[in-house]
């Protein structure tokens, strides 16, 4: 149970990771501009529309998910190679993200808020969130991956389901506080965007971490460490 619950911490932690990552943090404000359409509407009816975009995304995240994890159990004896390949990957994710290396091919995006109406309704909003899961994958992509890669190692679809259930949590959460406290969010991102540099370093190793630990099986060694004490 312990197990379980580290790893869904860090997939929440990812997930926070995710929003606070340079290339999502700063369309927040836009895209609560957008959501929320004309001013005078209900801060309830722009939590709503905010709530049905997390939604969107959750749903498709959860779902790959479920099919990581789906896949990971068919490898069966393999389960040790897939160790191997996947924590490497995260790695070069991590590496990825701390600016070290850069992988051309997860630029490749569309901007989902190009195609939001601001009079979009919960629908509308609900649709963008998947499109969101989808194509914004410079700042998603890497992250994703690698909770992804993680699920895989766990060998069945309900673990799969969890890990991204927690993951689209983290994500949600803060976008959620952000519709409904914008002034004091922009306050925030203020503040945090002078450090910039700082999070993309510390996010690319905690990365690189997760991968070393996915491939010497250490979240499980954590995990039986901390039963002993």
């Amino acid at each position: 149970m312990n197990d379980i619950n580290i790893t869904f911490l860090t997939s929440f932690l990812a997930g926070v990771a995710t929003f606070i990552s340079p290339c999502i943090l700063p369309i927040i404000p836009g895209f609560i501009s957008l959501i929320a359409g004309d001013s005078a509407q209900p801060l309830k009816k722009t939590f709503f529309k905010t709530l049905m975009f997390t939604l969107g995304f959750s749903v498709i995240f959860v779902v790959l998910g479920m099919s990581s994890g789906w896949l990971g159990g068919l490898v069966g004896s393999n389960k040790t190679a897939l160790r191997y390949i996947g924590g490497t990957l995260v790695i070069i994710f991590g590496f990825h993200i701390a600016g070290f290396i850069k992988l051309g091919f997860l630029y490749k995006r569309f901007s989902v808020f190009d195609k939001m109406s601001s009079a979009a309704g919960a629908a509308g909003a609900f649709l963008v969130g998947a499109a969101f899961a989808l194509g914004w994958t410079p700042c998603v992509g890497p992250v994703l991956a690698s909770v992804l890669i993680f699920a895989s190692t766990q060998g069945n679809a309900s673990a799969g389901f969890w890990l991204l259930f927690f993951y689209s949590l983290g994500l949600a959460v803060p976008f959620l506080i952000a519709s409904l406290f914008i002034n004091k969010f922009l306050k925030f991102f203020d503040v945090i965007k002078k450090h910039y540099r700082t999070i993309e370093i510390v996010s690319g190793g905690i990365l690189i971490a997760a991968g070393i630990l996915i491939i010497l099986d250490g979240f499980s060694i954590i995990t039986s460490y901390i039963l002993r004490i």
